[in-house]
C-alpha cells in the first residue's frame, strides 16, 4: 500500500495489524556522464513498482535527495549533507512511528546515505523499534558475484537499461577508467583510497579531483546490457519480498 495514494483511515486499520514500513532514499547526483543524475532514485522507485501487490508492506514516496558531498562540484547535483538527511529521515519515521511503526525497511539507493540511515537505526531502537538497511546494489552483490560493481560503472548502468534504456548515452561510454593521483607516491585506487607502500590510505577529495566522468568502479560501463539489468532488478524485488515478510516476524525485545 502506497501512503500517498491511501486515505488516512486505511492507514489506521493497517497499523491496528501491521507494524512494518517500507522507507525508500536516494540522491540527485553524477553518475558519469553517459547516465542521468537520478541514478540512485530512479532504481528505488522501480523496485517499489516491482514489489507494489506482492506485499502488503506501507511504502512511503521515494526521498530522492540524499549526501553526496564528495560529489557536489558536478552540475545539478542536489546534496543535502549527512546532518540534514539524518534530521529529515529521522523526522519521517518519528512520524511513522507515532503511528504505530515499528519494523522500519529503508531501501537505499546511495551508499552515501548510510551513515545517516544507521545513526536513524540507532535512534529508534532506543525507542524499541528496529531498522534495517537495505542497499540494494550490496544485495545484488551477494546473490551474483558478476554483478558488483562500483560507481557509474557495469552494474548501475545495466539497472538503468533495465528500467529504460533511452536513459543511458552509449556514446558517451568512453575509454578505459583513469584515475587522478594525489601525487606520484600516492596512487589513486578509487573513492577517496590511495595506495603507498602496499598500504591503502583514505585521502578525502572531490571527485572531481578524482575522475572527469563521475563513474568510478572496476566495471566498465560498457559491459552493462537490458538483460543484466532485468535479470538483477527481478531478483533484488523478489529478495525484497521475501525479506519484507520476515523482518516483520522478527522480535522486538532487546536481547
Amino acid at each position: 500500500m502506497r501512503l500517498e495514494e491511501a486515505r488516512w483511515p486505511q492507514v489506521e486499520e493497517y497499523f491496528k495489524n501491521h507494524d512494518t514500513v517500507l522507507i525508500s532514499i536516494g540522491s540527485i547526483e553524477s553518475h558519469g556522464v553517459h547516465m542521468p543524475l537520478g541514478v540512485d532514485t530512479l532504481i528505488p522507485t522501480h523496485l517499489l513498482k516491482m514489489i507494489e501487490g506482492r506485499t502488503d508492506v506501507l511504502m512511503t514516496p521515494v526521498l530522492p535527495f540524499g549526501a553526496c558531498e564528495t560529489l557536489a562540484p558536478y552540475p545539478g547535483t542536489i546534496n543535502l549533507g549527512g546532518e540534514l538527511v539524518y534530521q529529515l529521515l529521522g523526522q519521517v519515521c518519528n512520524e511513522l512511528y507515532r503511528h504505530g511503526a515499528r519494523h522500519f525497511i529503508i531501501l537505499n539507493g546511495h551508499g552515501g546515505n548510510i551513515k545517516s540511515i544507521e545513526r536513524v537505526g540507532t535512534d529508534l531502537r532506543a525507542k524499541g523499534a528496529l531498522l534495517a538497511i537495505c542497499n540494494w546494489w550490496l544485495m545484488a552483490w551477494d546473490m551474483n558475484p558478476a554483478w558488483k560493481g562500483g560507481h557509474g560503472g557495469g552494474e548501475e548502468t545495466a539497472a538503468i537499461l533495465g528500467i529504460n534504456p533511452d536513459l543511458v548515452d552509449k556514446s558517451l561510454y568512453g575509454g578505459d577508467l583513469v584515475l587522478k593521483d594525489v601525487s606520484p607516491e600516492l596512487k589513486a585506487t578509487g573513492f577517496n583510497s590511495v595506495e603507498y607502500k602496499g598500504v591503502t590510505v583514505n585521502v578525502v577529495r572531490y571527485v572531481t579531483e578524482i575522475t572527469d566522468s563521475g563513474w568510478i568502479g572496476p566495471d566498465h560501463p560498457n559491459t552493462a546490457t537490458e538483460e543484466w539489468g532485468k535479470e538483477m532488478l527481478q531478483a533484488t524485488a523478489d529478495y525484497l519480498v521475501d525479506f519484507i515478510d520476515a523482518f516483520g516476524r522478527v522480535s522486538l525485545e532487546i536481547q
